[in-house]
């Protein structure tokens, strides 16, 4: 679907599909302990048949690199109920030659998210499958949180989720994959998304089957509870490990001597950052890997945004960027075109002024 994490899994499979080597690579200085003995690495030789909710630019950049290529009975690459893009994604299908065109269907919602109707037809199209979404939070027990708050406030719809974990299940050889940053930022302070528990349930523990963070991944089908928290704990940004572990030690569920093994006490985001950056040098890793309509000036910007919104929720930090925003020179170029498009580039008043310079840091201090 739309999203980064979405985004992020097409982009490495490119990766893997383009340069095995850097992405094997990358594997190993990401995997902490031996999470990277065994994987598959090199190109791909049958390739990938896609059933989604949604058919997005991901998918079409897929089929462009040879990646989407395995064929259902129907001859068909792609099931999908909705075609969302960009301008470049329909001008794609446009442009497509008719047959070739026919290789990208649209489907019922009923016909992606379930088994049921042609179901011997589609267990021999979905062989193997890798049925991947995201979340809000997973609790170290496997429950997943995707839909609203503890109190009932709904954030998202629960969409197709539970029909392809069902599926997950129902399919010989299917797995779930639920996928989540590991932390956030929320307030001006950090707060994981791997938690204890919580009081909303979009798919219940007895669903718990694959988790993955950017530490790693947990494994969890078939475990016990206590090998599912130590499995959790293992992908937990590691500013959290300790209050997670004490959790689930004082219910019991956990021996009171365990510890967090070493291997995975770097949980750090300055850790991926260092195992990611041979892969910036090379120009992987972009922010929008796929076709966006925003602007080179948008795409600036939003990280500045998003940073000024986070310190804005303290104001300590608010007014120490304040103050530090007073000693920034002229804007070049690039900046320029920034300001103008926030409509700052000639600041009316003292208050714009004020919001001109504080953008000006905020885009100089962020990547």
């Amino acid at each position: 679907g739309i999203g980064s994490l979405g985004d992020a899994l097409a982009a490495g499979l490119i990766l893997r599909q383009r340069q095995p080597e850097l992405f094997a690579g990358t594997l190993y200085r990401l995997s902490p302990h031996d999470q990277a003995e065994g994987r598959e690495t090199g190109s791909f030789e049958t390739g990938l048949y896609a059933a989604s909710e949604m058919f997005v630019d991901g998918f079409m950049d897929l089929y462009r690199e040879g990646i989407l290529k395995r064929r259902a009975s129907d001859g068909a690459i792609l099931h999908s109920g909705f075609f969302l893009g960009s301008h470049e994604f329909y001008a794609f299908l446009r442009d497509l030659p008719e047959e070739e065109r026919a290789l990208f269907q649209m489907r019922g919602i009923s016909f992606v998210n379930e088994l049921y109707g042609e179901e011997e037809r589609k267990r021999a199209d979905r062989a193997h499958a890798r049925f991947v979404n995201n979340a809000m939070m997973v609790t170290l027990m496997g429950a997943t949180v995707s839909d609203a708050l503890d109190d009932g406030r709904v954030v998202s719809g629960v969409g197709g989720q539970y029909n392809f974990v069902a599926q997950a299940f129902a399919l010989e050889g299917a797995h779930s994959i639920i996928t989540l940053n590991a932390a956030r930022r929320t307030r001006g302070r950090r707060e994981s998304r791997l938690v204890w528990s919580y009081g909303h349930t979009t798919l219940p523990r007895h669903l718990r089957d694959m988790v993955v963070t950017e530490y790693g991944v947990a494994d969890l089908r078939g475990k016990s509870d206590r090998d599912c928290i130590a499995a959790m704990l293992a992908i937990a940004d590691s500013a959290f490990q300790d209050e997670l572990l004490d959790a689930a030690k004082s219910a019991g569920k956990i021996e009171k001597d365990f510890a967090v093994p070493p291997a995975f006490r770097r949980n750090t985001p300055e850790r991926i950052a260092e195992a990611l950056l041979p892969l910036r040098k090379e120009g992987w890793c972009t922010r929008f890997p796929f076709a966006t309509e925003f602007t080179e000036e948008e795409q600036r910007l939003i990280p500045a945004l998003r940073h000024l919104k986070d310190i804005s929720a303290s104001g300590r930090s608010l007014a120490r960027a304040a103050l530090a925003s007073l000693a920034e020179g002229r804007p070049d170029q690039e900046e320029r075109a920034a300001l103008e498009r926030m409509q700052l580039s000639t600041p009316a008043s003292l208050r714009e002024t004020f919001y001109a310079k504080l953008l000006l840091w905020a885009l100089r201090h962020v990547e």
